[in-house]
């Protein structure tokens, strides 16, 4: 792989902070955490830096890394099983080509931390991530 192992982990848990986070559904906030029991941690909102965090992390990859990074995902979700890694870095170089991202799949999968883990596992690659909520 030539994706640092730091880096997926590091991509994992942001994609961990977007995905726990919902619609405004708190209309009456407070005017701080304490008002409104802390509940707007976990809105997603105009003012939250989490998801460009993961853009500005991904677009930082280089061609290579991105590609490991879309193979991961791939393997995660069972597109491709392990031994075709080659294949599905192959695959992720193509669809980039193409125009369709790995950021946009990244971040237009619900569960996409999830599946980088299940493809790091796929791969025999264990990681040191606290367990998601």
């Amino acid at each position: 792989m030539d994706i640092a192992l730091d880096k997926i982990t590091e991509i994992i848990l942001r994609l961990r902070a977007v995905e726990a986070k919902e619609g405004p559904t708190d209309p009456d906030s407070g005017s701080n955490p304490t008002d409104d029991g802390a509940t707007d941690v976990l809105i997603s909102g105009t003012d939250d830096a989490t998801e460009q965090e993961i853009r500005s992390m991904i677009a930082g990859l280089n061609e290579d890394e991105r590609a490991d990074l879309g193979a991961l995902l791939y393997i995660g979700r069972g597109d491709y099983e392990a031994a075709e890694w080659g294949e599905a870095v192959r695959f992720a170089k193509e669809r980039e080509a193409a125009g369709d991202t790995v950021m946009r799949e990244l971040l237009g999968s619900p569960d996409a931390a999830s599946l980088l883990e299940e493809g790091l596992d796929g791969l025999g690659i264990s990681q040191d991530l606290p367990e998601a909520p």
